[in-house]
């Protein structure tokens, strides 16, 4: 693949650290739905951030399968109907896998502006399913988190990207 200029080449990714990562980010949804502020339409979803980063980094190791299975987890800890994570998960993850080798061409502030549209589109599909089966519709402020997700787009991608970043073998000519 053609690399931008001043792009660094990367490691390749851990898969210990990728489901890590997706576990310690299911683990911060459940921690900030239970304790800091409930189940706040406006809060973000971390984990739905962190799967679009590895759709977008890694599709052959984080399909829409594993998308799905958070999804249905994500559902029985907040009670949901079965499957409207699953399926918000899931046609987030397709729409990260279908962008993933445009969207690396661009800078990380640009990234964000082209992710806000899809999870934008995963909160609409959970919204629908939670409409269609009688739910209340929560209100206006959950437009605000596909913005909140799409603001942290620059910060997760520099965490989640830490550990490619390092010289396989640091000596003195190789610092990094």
């Amino acid at each position: 693949m053609i690399m931008r200029p001043g792009q660094q080449l990367l490691l390749p990714a851990n898969p210990l650290f990728i489901w890590g990562s997706l576990a310690g980010a299911f683990g911060l949804n459940l921690l900030l739905n239970i304790a800091l502020w409930g189940r706040a339409p406006w809060a973000p979803d971390l984990l739905a951030l962190t799967l679009v980063f590895w759709g977008v980094h890694q599709p052959q190791r984080i399909g829409i399968g594993a998308a799905f299975v958070f999804g249905l987890l994500m559902d029985v800890h907040q009670g949901s109907v079965l499957g409207q994570h699953a399926l918000a998960y899931s046609v987030l993850n397709f729409l990260a896998i279908a962008i993933h080798r445009r969207l690396l061409w661009f800078t990380l502030a640009s990234q964000s502006v082209h992710v806000l549209p899809l999870l934008i589109a995963a909160h609409s599909v959970a919204l629908a399913v939670r409409l269609m089966v009688g739910g209340n519709f929560p209100g206006f402020s959950m437009l605000l988190a596909p913005l909140i997700e799409a603001l942290l787009w620059p910060l997760a991608s520099m965490l989640l990207l830490l550990p490619q970043r390092r010289a396989p073998d640091p000596d003195a000519n190789r610092p990094l």
